[in-house]
C-alpha cells in the first residue's frame, strides 16, 4: 500500500516529533461536491530550517476505486501570525508592525484532497485521451505515487489568499473552490515541466514493490533508534540489494541513510535530554554509543550545542 510521506518531515529533512509541534490554528472543511481541505498552522521552532515545497499524492487501488483520491500538500514557513486570530490587534489590522507582541513566526501546512468524481469534470470528452494529465484525472494511471514539487510564485499567492481571505459561508466555498482549481492547474503544470513520475533516475524505483521496500527500510530505522543497523543488515531485512537500497533511499527521501538516521537519533536525544531530563550518560547508552565523547561530538555536529549546554538553556 502506498504511504505518502509527511510533508513537514520532508521540508525539515527529518522526522518531526509530536512534542515539537505547537498548533496555533486549524481549519478543516468539505466543500460539497468539490474538495476536502485542511489548514494547520504551527509555531515555528527557531532551530527549524525548512524548505517551502509542495507534494502531489496520487492514491490508486484497482480493486477498491472508492478509495482513490488525488491530494495536493504544501508547506510554507516564515509567515507571521497574530495570536488573536480573527480579532487581530490594531497594529496587525493596519499592517503597522511586524514586532507586535501578539505575532509569531509560523509554519503553514495545507492539504487539498480531490475525489475522482470531482476531477473527471476537467477531462475532455469525446476521443479518448492518453496524456499523463488525463490518466491521472481519470484515475487510469495504474500505480500510486508521491511527487515533490517546487513551490512557484503563483502557487504561493494562491496559498496566501487562502490564509487571508474574509469570505464566509457560501461565498467562502465558492472562493476556496476557485483557488484550489488554480492550485491544481499550477501543480499539474509543474509536474509536466519536470520528468514524468515513472521516469525515476533509479530505474528500479518504477517498480512499486521496490519503492515499498525502501519505505520499509525507513520505518525499520525509526524502530531501531538505540540499536544501530549496518546497511548490510538493513538490506537483508527488506530483501533488497545494498546498492539499490542506498541509491533508492537517497532519491526517495532526499538524504543518505546515515544522515537520516543520525538526524533522527539526535532529535530523539534532544527530546530525552531536554524534555525527559535524562543524564548525558544515560542518553548516550540508550542510543547505543560506545562512549560519551562520541555521542557529544555527534550531538554538537547536529545541533550546534554540546549535550551539557542544551541542559543549561
Amino acid at each position: 500500500m502506498h504511504q505518502p510521506l509527511d510533508i513537514l518531515s520532508v521540508a525539515y529533512k527529518q522526522p518531526v516529533m509530536q512534542d515539537q509541534l505547537n498548533l496555533l490554528y486549524e481549519k478543516e472543511r468539505q466543500i460539497p461536491g468539490s474538495v476536502q481541505y485542511s489548514i494547520k498552522r504551527y509555531h515555528k521552532n527557531l532551530q527549524w530550517n525548512l524548505d517551502d515545497l509542495g507534494m502531489m499524492v496520487y492514491h490508486y487501488k484497482k480493486d477498491k476505486p472508492k478509495e482513490n483520491y488525488f491530494e495536493l500538500r504544501f508547506c510554507v514557513a516564515g509567515n507571521v501570525y497574530c495570536k488573536q486570530k480573527e480579532t487581530e490587534c490594531n497594529s496587525c489590522k493596519l499592517n503597522a508592525s511586524y514586532t507586535c507582541s501578539e505575532r509569531t513566526e509560523s509554519v503553514d501546512i495545507f492539504s487539498f484532497r480531490f475525489s475522482p468524481v470531482h476531477l473527471t469534470q476537467f477531462v475532455r470528452s469525446g476521443k479518448l485521451q492518453n496524456t499523463l494529465t488525463d490518466n491521472i484525472l481519470n484515475f487510469r494511471h495504474q500505480s500510486s505515487f508521491s511527487k515533490i514539487l517546487s513551490l512557484c510564485g503563483r502557487s504561493r499567492l494562491v496559498l496566501e489568499s487562502l490564509l487571508n481571505h474574509t469570505y464566509t459561508d457560501s461565498l467562502e466555498n465558492i472562493y476556496v473552490n476557485a483557488q484550489t482549481q488554480m492550485l491544481l492547474l499550477y501543480s499539474l503544470e509543474c509536474m509536466l515541466g519536470e520528468r514524468e513520475v515513472e521516469n525515476f533516475q533509479c530505474k528500479f524505483l518504477a517498480n512499486e514493490a521496490d519503492r515499498e521496500k525502501i519505505a520499509k527500510s525507513r520505518e525499520i530505522l525509526l524502530q531501531h533508534i538505540g540499536e544501530p543497523l549496518t546497511i548490510k543488515a538493513l538490506s537483508r531485512k527488506v530483501a533488497i540489494n545494498e546498492c539499490y537500497l542506498k541509491k533508492g533511499f537517497k532519491e526517495m527521501f532526499g538524504t543518505t541513510i546515515f544522515d537520516f538516521y543520525q538526524g533522527q537519533r539526535m532529535e530523539h536525544a534532544r527530546y530525552l535530554l531536554y524534555e525527559k531530563g535524562l543524564s548525558v550518560t544515560d542518553v548516550s547508552v540508550l542510543l547505543g554509543y560506545s562512549s560519551i565523547s562520541h555521542f557529544s561530538t555527534a550531538f554538537k555536529k547536529h545541533t550546534g550545542l554540546k549535550p551539557c549546554e542544551l541542559l543549561l538553556h
